[in-house]
């Protein structure tokens, strides 16, 4: 059976590359994240599979159009029940291929029915379930990944990408690299996590070192660094804070970028091995994992300790715009939603029967 990856490349002897290979290799000339990419190839697909079921045949997407788009945006509101943040990802996804992939200028008429986003507070924990909570995680990489979380209002991907060189002790700080919007910002270094980060530095090094004797040591480089400065990739430096345990070779290797000099690649070894940072599901199933230890009964996900930081910094008295500088929201509205779940705001008054 033919698969959608042929798009309409059922023509025999077509030359043009599989349709969802070229959507990834326009994700990563435009440095787009691996969990992008992903998605982005996961609901085309899901679109195209859509229009196939219906017709009763692969339909390459140019000859769809608003009515085609409408009618799947309208299938995962009301018969798969998305939530509002996944159709509009699966929108994304459509946009993307029209415009970047296929480069169709066509504009769509959109009147789907649209999932409704659910107005919801966020899980904030007090300062004694979050000293319990830490107090439950494992020593180590996952405890300190926990502490940046709650301690520098880190988001869990954040933590995990953390870099040697990100780490500021002297003044004070961190640098998150290409956050949420691929934006950089300043965060505080907890005084609390110094004596465990310069002890998880010591770790890295040592491995580092091995890996380097092993014959790797690589690690992954951002963006053109790799073919800017293609040894930068074996610096300490540039390593991953809370390194794997294994070495894997890359994913997304680099052919996807017509454009680049083969220079870089020429120095880098084929099949090269690499360390990655921690698994984020590592993280994840540790924090909620303490949180059952520690007996608190409460939904707690790694972005409950993001939500706590922000709280606690409003209970402390720090002003909105510098809690929203600190989190990196591009929008103040957004960083607003702390002052619903804050002590200071509407819970913080006084219910009138205890004066009874």
């Amino acid at each position: 059976m033919t698969s959608v990856y042929s798009g309409a490349g059922e023509v025999e002897g077509r030359a043009q590359p599989p349709l969802l290979q070229e959507v990834r290799r326009v994700c990563r000339r435009m440095h787009m994240s691996i969990r992008t990419e992903k998605a982005y190839v996961h609901w085309i697909e899901e679109f195209l599979r859509r229009q196939r079921q219906l017709a009763g045949k692969w339909r390459h997407p140019a000859e769809l159009g608003s009515h085609e788009v409408n009618e799947f945006l309208t299938y995962l509101a009301v018969e798969r029940r998305v939530a509002a943040s996944t159709q509009n990802q699966a929108l994304s996804a459509i946009l993307f291929l029209y415009k970047k992939v296929l480069q169709l200028d066509r504009t769509l008429d959109l009147d789907a029915a649209r999932a409704k986003r659910p107005q919801r507070l966020p899980v904030v924990l007090s300062v004694d379930e979050v000293r319990r909570l830490l107090a439950e995680v494992p020593l180590g990489p996952v405890r300190l990944a926990a502490g940046l979380m709650y301690g520098a209002g880190l988001r869990l991907m954040e933590a995990c990408r953390l870099r040697v060189k990100d780490l500021d002790f002297e003044r004070r700080q961190i640098m998150v690299r290409d956050g949420k919007g691929e934006k950089d910002r300043a965060v505080p270094l907890p005084a609390r996590l110094v004596e465990g980060l310069q002890r998880q530095l010591d770790q890295v090094r040592r491995l580092h070192q091995q890996d380097l004797e092993a014959g790797a040591g690589w690690v992954w480089l951002p963006y053109a660094l790799a073919e800017k400065y293609p040894q930068a990739g074996r610096k300490v430096a540039w390593q991953y804070l809370f390194p794997a345990g294994s070495l894997s070779q890359d994913p997304r290797p680099r052919e996807a970028d017509e454009q680049s000099s083969d220079t870089a690649e020429a120095d880098r070894p084929a099949g090269q091995l690499r360390r990655h940072h921690l698994h984020e599901t590592t993280i994840g199933k540790a924090v909620t994992r303490a949180a059952r230890q520690a007996k608190i009964e409460k939904h707690v996900t790694c972005h409950a300790l993001r939500h706590s930081f922000a709280t606690h910094l409003l209970e402390d008295g720090r002003d909105i715009r510098t809690i929203q500088e600190l989190l990196g929201h591009a929008d103040v509205s957004t960083t607003m939603i702390y002052t619903h779940v804050s002590t200071t705001g509407a819970t913080g008054v006084a219910s009138p029967l205890d004066r009874l």
